[in-house]
């Protein structure tokens, strides 16, 4: 299995950032990000996630989040990269998470945007609705639905022609629907929540309190139980905030990581 990766930013910088994606799983999603990370002189790493995008292939069953973190390992090693500030997107959080407890010594530090622990009956009761509009109506139906859940109605509207497109490019690299499937039962499943005494990087955790697929006290019961970390709730944004209120987010995101960068000079 292969998968594709793109690398950012200078080769000999000091630190680096893997981007992992949500259940678009596409290095994509990250591209308001990834120009504030190297003008900051890190180098980073954004990848496409099995089964979807430029990393194609057939999904082993059952699939879970551990195999997800095993492939964030895999990149690692092939970049060279011995420890990784790792940024999640929901999925992609929970990437981290696991990938934290598997192996901690691989992660310098975790950016958790609109992640989870342990499934909620609202997120529950979301996919089942998108599920079951996958299966009566099919991918197209699927996602044109997406933004819904992505993004504040508002700004939908007045990005109308942004969204469309959005749209058209999930339609025309739609995995299948067993890939869909296997991924979104893998993150239905998954359930750290009694560990997270056991993360102790640093750690923070990004909310949005207008996130209509994941509710944002999912952020804060991560915040509760992880030993260092700090939540930043922001009112407004949507699930996708890091998106939607970019710049923002870059400037939480960049002080993050310049703390962690200085303490981690001065334990040195």
């Amino acid at each position: 299995m292969t998968l594709t990766y793109d690398l950012h930013g200078p080769v000999d910088a000091c630190e680096t950032v893997l981007l992992s994606s949500g259940l678009g799983g596409s290095a994509g999603f990250w591209q308001p990000q990834i120009p504030a990370l190297v003008e900051a002189g890190y180098r980073v790493i954004a990848y496409d996630q099995h089964g979807t995008g430029r990393s194609p292939g057939t999904l082993p069953l059952p699939y879970t989040i551990t195999h997800m973190a095993q492939d964030v390992a895999e990149i690692l090693d092939a970049t060279g990269t011995a420890r990784c500030h790792l940024a999640g997107h929901a999925l992609g959080g929970l990437v981290g998470l696991q990938l934290a407890l598997d192996a901690p010594d691989r992660i310098a530090s975790l950016i958790l945007v609109n992640a989870w622990s342990k499934p909620n009956p609202h997120s529950a009761r979301c996919f089942d609705a998108r599920l079951a509009l996958l299966r009566a109506c099919g991918p197209r139906a699927y996602v044109e639905a997406q933004p819904i859940f992505l993004y504040p109605a508002a700004w939908c509207a007045a990005h109308a022609e942004r969204v469309q497109a959005e749209v058209e490019h999930a339609f025309s690299h739609f995995p299948g629907e067993a890939t869909m499937r296997a991924r979104i039962g893998a993150l239905r499943a998954f359930d750290v929540d009694a560990r997270l005494s056991e993360i102790a990087v640093p750690t923070l955790v990004a909310a949005a309190a207008d996130d209509t697929l994941v509710p944002w006290t999912c952020s804060r019961r991560l915040a509760d139980g992880l030993p260092n970390a700090t939540l930043d709730c922001v009112p407004h944004g949507g699930h996708a905030h890091s998106v939607t209120e970019a710049e923002p987010f870059n400037r939480s995101l960049l002080s993050f990581l310049a703390g962690v960068t200085t303490r981690n000079e001065i334990a040195a």
